[in-house]
């Protein structure tokens, strides 16, 4: 049962996360800077906090209780699951607890990520915990499995050290001439500047995609697509769960989903950067990759 239910979250979250790229590429996530006016939106940190603590909490029982087999975790294992929970350390509690305000949040919004967490945290924490990724971690070249793991660091310093430069404009913010308010003037934007920022409106999403690509290629071999993966796309729905793209495992998955999720918003956001800071805004800062997007 654990094992089809495994496969089960595997392939609906990574087609559910696909489905929702083509629909946020014309909606709008009510949160942040596009945060609603309705009645049914909570407090911003409280919002983020709830739904972010779902993941490490999942991922921690899954890891522990190891739903696919397994009994003694090995050493790289632990320092999979370390780099995990340090990410969600800081982003559900460390994060928000030194942000100035948040925006109000739609509770849509929550029941998202909250969906989202669990998934994600049950699948990476029985992926990691299987006898099958201990055999593989085993195996797997120590080259790239510090390689990856330097990636994660690297990654997870980028998008720290560029989420205290987002804190420290909303800080400052209301006190400056080019800054924007939304929520009645209780929140305020303004163009942020500093390291990756000269090049791109969105560098703490590239670092966080950075981080998780480092994770997926310490953790897993990286997924074969092979002609025949895609000959049944049409009935990858009625298709047994086990034979989805079974080399894509969670870590990729994802990957995969941060980046469908999160490129939509981040384009949308510079289309609104544009449109409420005019020529004030650098018109060759490109979107989330240096020179290129």
């Amino acid at each position: 049962m654990s094992r089809l239910l495994y496969d089960a979250a595997r392939k609906w979250f990574t087609l559910g996360s696909s489905a929702l790229f083509f629909a946020l590429l014309s909606l709008e996530a009510p949160f942040g800077r596009f945060s609603s006016q309705w009645i049914f939106t909570l407090d911003g940190k409280v919002c983020w906090m709830m739904m972010e603590i779902v993941s490490p909490i999942c991922f921690s029982y899954a890891y522990f209780t190891s739903p696919l087999g397994g009994s003694t975790l090995s050493t790289r294992q632990n320092l999979l699951a370390a780099a995990y929970l340090t990410h969600y350390a800081n982003r559900a509690v460390i994060s928000p607890l030194m942000t100035p305000s948040r925006s109000r949040s739609d509770v849509i919004v929550l029941a998202a990520g909250v969906t989202f967490n669990v998934l994600n945290g049950c699948l990476v924490g029985s992926y990691l915990s299987s006898p099958d990724t201990q055999a593989f971690l085993a195996q797997r070249s120590s080259a790239i499995f510090i390689f990856g793991m330097l990636l994660w660091a690297i990654g997870f310093a980028g998008n720290v050290k560029h989420d205290m430069i987002l804190m420290d404009i909303r800080r400052k913010s209301s006190e400056k001439k080019d800054s924007a308010s939304i929520n009645g003037g209780k929140e305020h934007y303004a163009i942020p500047h500093g390291l990756l920022f000269r090049w791109v409106s969105f560098p703490n999403y590239l670092c966080e995609w950075f981080e998780w690509l480092g994770f997926a290629l310490a953790a897993s071999a990286t997924p074969s697509f092979v002609p025949s993966s895609f000959a049944n796309l049409l009935g990858v729905f009625d298709a047994p769960a086990s034979s989805f793209f079974p080399t894509l495992t969670p870590p990729w998955i994802f990957l995969f989903n941060e980046i469908v999720l999160m490129l939509p918003r981040a384009l949308r956001a510079q289309i609104w950067y544009k449109k409420t800071f005019g020529d004030k805004f650098p018109k060759d800062r490109k979107i989330i990759i240096p020179f290129v997007l």
